[in-house]
């Protein structure tokens, strides 16, 4: 073979890419036309057996998108594709048919994918319906990991998130192979009750889930209730993250509920959720009967009494995998602290516990906005600590039973307030607490007409 032969085949070698992942990861590239795109479409269409494409860390604007698309048709091997963070600095209006471009490819390809990831894209409910078609799809049939974290699907977004993946499981049962999904993760979406109940009944019509995440996602105890029964149903289930919703009794109760059903899980993440002392108990209950493999659990910030957090540590101690118990944030108190390092220290497992820097600190920003003040106003000739919670929850400095709307200036609760600090049964030993407390509320509500309150303190 000539030298010149031996050149050419060299440089067409090194043109044709034969890995299975093209990564353009965190490039901070701005895609907006044919011309910004026309070197990573030809990479594209170059790679033979192309099993991954990473378009993260981008910004890729609709005609970018479909001459990326066209490139996409024919790469039926497609199973992964990792596009979150690709819209940055997009008018909302573009993603929806960017979407809907790449998404048609891979419908057009054939492919079968196992993930699909746009988290952080911010697209609303406009982009949920920008997949829809591609989730009820056959090349979605195959799907194992789904990942829409902080894409701000709103209630709107998780109830046509929800019906595509019904109708996906339908048609993908019906072809004789029903999905089985086994990641979701839909963190800070704002799904609330109604988003969250959609949900749940999808997850258990499909019964395949390893790991669900939905933290912050303002989900309230009937929300929780139908996750709870979902949940269920997928006996494999491994991690359930539900930070920073809003349990209270009643959802912590359904839970605990669901935990007896479940062998598998490994990690628990309820910190943040309200699940108070009736539900930690609730809780332990079920750890202690089952979930004989548990790794993690996270009940920090939940208004969890000493008691309860000791109920708690009973149960999981003979847990032989347990690697954290986290009940940072709650009604310990000093001794409460000291009580449960007692415990773990006398079964030898002290490095099990997790900090516990706030549960004696009540007069740090973190705990005085509730646990003290709710106590110095349970006074038995006054029970004014009601109005105290009803101030904080409409403040939003405290999670409530209900949804409530933020207001700013509350007269007749400081008026309230302002009575029972003047009364000789008001605790004099809290009024530090209570001073902290209203000048917090002073930085955060500048405008807040509070400066008559602190004279009545001492």
């Amino acid at each position: 073979m000539a030298s010149q032969d031996i050149a050419q085949l060299t440089e067409a070698l090194a043109k044709t890419h034969v890995g299975e992942e093209l990564s353009y990861r965190g490039q901070g590239l701005k895609l907006d036309d044919k011309q910004s795109v026309e070197g990573i479409a030809r990479e594209i269409e170059q790679c033979k057996y192309l099993k991954a494409l990473r378009l993260e860390g981008n910004t890729i604007g609709v005609e970018a998108a479909r001459v990326i698309a066209k490139a996409l048709e024919s790469k039926k091997e497609l199973q992964r594709c990792h596009w979150s963070d690709m819209f940055t600095g997009r008018l909302r209006s573009e993603i929806p048919p960017a979407l809907k471009s790449l998404g048609n490819a891979l419908m057009t390809s054939g492919t079968r994918l196992t993930e699909l990831d746009l988290s952080d894209n911010a697209f609303g409910p406009d982009g949920i319906k920008g997949i829809e078609v591609l989730l009820k799809s056959p090349a979605c049939h195959t799907l194992q990991e789904l990942r829409l974290n902080n894409c701000g699907m709103g209630i709107g977004g998780g109830i046509i998130l929800a019906s595509a993946l019904a109708e996906c499981y339908k048609q993908s049962s019906v072809a004789g192979s029903p999905l089985k999904l086994k990641v979701f993760i839909a963190g800070r979406n704002r799904l609330e009750n109604d988003g969250a109940i959609a949900l749940a009944h999808s997850f258990q019509m499909i019964g395949s889930l390893e790991e669900v995440h939905m933290p912050q996602n303002g989900i309230n105890h009937p929300g929780i209730t139908a996750l709870a029964t979902a949940m269920q149903h997928s006996l494999n289930l491994r991690v359930l993250n539900l930070n920073d919703n809003t349990f209270t009794k009643r959802g912590a109760v359904a839970m605990a509920q669901a935990l007896r059903h479940l062998r598998n899980v490994q990690v628990i993440n309820f910190g943040d959720c309200l699940v108070r002392s009736e539900g930690a108990i609730a809780i332990a209950a079920a750890l202690r009967e089952g979930l004989p493999i548990l790794k993690e659990l996270n009940l920090s910030f939940g208004e969890i009494s000493e008691a309860a957090a000791l109920v708690v540590a009973t149960a999981v101690r003979d847990k032989a995998d347990l690697q954290k118990l986290d009940l940072n944030g709650n009604c310990l108190g000093e001794d409460g602290c000291e009580a449960l390092k007692e415990f773990w220290e006398s079964v030898n497992r002290a490095d099990v516990l997790g900090s516990l820097r706030y549960c004696f600190a009540f007069l740090s920003a973190e705990y005085c906005k509730y646990t003290l003040l709710r106590k110095a106003f349970s006074s038995p000739h006054f029970q004014s600590y009601i109005f105290v919670s009803s101030l904080m929850v409409n403040l939003g400095l405290l999670k409530g039973e209900e949804k409530m709307k933020k207001v700013c200036v509350l007269p007749g609760h400081l008026i309230v307030l302002e009575h029972c600090v003047g009364q000789d049964y008001f605790p004099v030993d809290l009024a530090d607490v209570l001073e902290i407390f209203l000048t917090r509320l002073v930085n955060v509500f500048s405008e807040l007409p509070i400066t008559v309150l602190v004279v009545f303190l001492y």
